[in-house]
């Protein structure tokens, strides 16, 4: 095979090219229409040409397609050009020189970044779905995932139909979809766009991650509300960020791509991440200077929940209570609250809605019994573990229990400083497994053991988790808090490859239920 070198100033802009058709598509487009919102330079070929679907993995090239070369972390799409060439691709995308069959009859497409045209193309290539619905972006370090869900519930109880898109799931009618990513890729976003506006969606609440803006995932497309709960040091390392600051400045980026901002002025960061915004402003918190303000918040407690309440007043004045509890759950709901009356939502249906409104996997509690509360949690680190715990503890519970693990294949020192944090805040520990991976359970939990040994904790370790969930039952006394930290959301278990089904749900369920029998039979 003889190649040639494509370069950036090799060829001439060919205006008298044959359009090329290939096959017939019903959805077949110009590849011209297709490039719209982002400079590009075609360096060969013409982009009066007719493509049949966008695609941006290899090893899903079809005959007449425009192949965007993606440069990932593992693997250089650009390296794949002369074998998508002979695959059919009608047109390449590219950010650098690649090399090609010769005599080849393909469209190259220059561009300074492929992920930032990718955003473009893809909602080019979807019809630009979000144009017709209202887009809410929420960004932050904490915060992000209830927001979202409390939203959802309030403007679903005002009659709008919502699309979901985060860290859990994305719910599309009734089709939900299990999250690779916080933020999907932009093709897979604007494709989820389309199936909502589809399926009569009118709004689209969204988590919108520091890794989306940094990979242009959210580029082609202006949020109509950006909001802003919180930053604190976090997603820092080799594959994420460099430093704070660019994890700031990318969080940062939400603020230039939206209409109406609204940020939490209670966050000492708060001004450096709307420096340089370009939309309108708004402010919420429990700072007296907060358009939306909350105050008066009181801790609830009742059978088997615990739960906030608090005042609502400037932009709107009400008081709203959740069965969610912390401080922190405050915030999400006055986050909540400070969108939705963009909305033009009832105070009665945005109470209701947040009385009602439960997240799963986040400060989730499953009714065991009415002496003492039981919740999960997807605290999976020192940092969230150590924010749960405090928050736990205001509550002056009996006892504090926290039962967690922690992950295989991952840092000693999470472990080390889980345990430690465990070993502090809760009264009683209990700890067992969490996605062991490649790693044996019991050396996991010997690691967790020595932070834990830096404390005067007490603990017990059990390495089965569904037998360490019902010594947390059977064992629970009047007045305490039970957490069961790490799994969350999770509904399965990874052990050397393979995700065995396990919901700390269905485990809590099935305790109980042997544990009735077991009281009917005497046993």
């Amino acid at each position: 095979m003889v190649f040639f070198r494509v370069g950036f100033a090799d060829f001439e802009y060919i205006n008298d090219r044959k359009v090329r058709k290939k096959g017939q598509v019903s959805d077949m487009v110009q590849c011209r229409d297709l490039l719209r919102g982002f400079e590009y330079e075609c360096i060969k070929g013409s982009t009066d040409v007719v493509i049949s679907e966008v695609i941006n993995d290899s090893r899903k090239v079809t005959e007449g397609c425009l192949f965007i070369c993606i440069q990932g972390a593992k693997f250089d799409g650009h390296s794949a050009s002369a074998d998508a060439v002979r695959k059919g691709a009608a047109v390449l995308v590219v950010s650098h020189e690649v090399e090609l069959p010769d005599e080849a009859d393909v469209t190259v497409i220059r561009v300074a970044d492929t992920r930032y045209a990718m955003a473009f193309l893809s909602a080019n290539y979807f019809g630009n779905p979000a144009d017709d619905m209202k887009i809410i972006g929420v960004t932050g370090t904490k915060g992000k995932t209830t927001t979202a869900y409390f939203v959802k519930y309030i403007l679903e109880q005002a009659g709008y139909k919502v699309g979901l898109v985060g860290t859990i799931e994305t719910i599309i009618g009734d089709k939900v979809i299990p999250s690779l990513n916080t933020t999907p890729e932009s093709f897979t976003l604007q494709e989820y766009f389309k199936e909502m506006k589809e399926a009569g969606c009118q709004v689209v609440v969204m988590e919108a991650s520091s890794q989306g803006f940094k990979m242009h995932r959210t580029q082609g497309f202006t949020f109509d509300y950006g909001i802003f709960t919180n930053i604190e040091p976090d997603h820092i390392g080799p594959d994420e960020h460099a430093s704070f600051e660019e994890y700031l400045a990318c969080k940062a980026m939400l603020f230039r791509q939206c209409r109406v901002g609204i940020v939490n002025c209670d966050d000492k960061h708060w001004k450096q991440i709307t420096d340089g915004h370009t939309c309108a402003l708004e402010t919420y918190g429990f700072d007296e200077s907060a358009d939306l303000r909350g105050s008066g918040l009181k801790l609830v407690t009742g059978a088997g929940f615990l739960g906030i309440d608090f005042k609502v007043s400037g932009l709107l004045n009400m008081e709203i209570e959740t069965d969610i509890p912390g401080k922190f759950s405050a915030y999400n709901a006055l986050t909540a609250v400070a969108i939705c009356r963009h909305f033009g939502v009832k105070e009665d249906d945005i109470k209701s809605a947040l009385l009602g409104a439960k997240v799963k996997g986040r400060i989730e509690m499953v009714k065991v019994s009415d002496d003492f509360t039981l919740m999960i949690d997807y605290a999976h680190n020192a940092m969230a573990l150590e924010s749960l715990l405090t928050t736990l503890r205001e509550y002056q519970p009996n006892r504090l229990v926290c039962l967690f693990g922690c992950g295989g294949n991952r840092s000693k020192l999470r472990r080390y400083e889980m345990g430690e944090v465990s070993g502090k805040l809760a009264d009683f520990t209990i700890i067992t497994s969490d996605n062991p991976r490649f790693e044996e359970p019991q050396d996991i939990i010997e690691d967790i053991k020595v932070g834990i040994g830096r404390t005067d904790g007490e603990y017990i370790e059990i390495c089965d988790r569904r037998a360490a969930i019902k010594y947390a039952i059977t064992h629970g006394q009047k007045g305490d808090i039970i957490v069961l930290a790490g799994k969350g959301h999770e509904d399965y278990q990874e052990i050397r490859g393979v995700k065995y089904p396990m919901d700390e749900r269905v485990l809590i369920q099935e305790i109980l239920e042997e544990l009735r029998a077991a009281d009917e039979t005497g046993e």
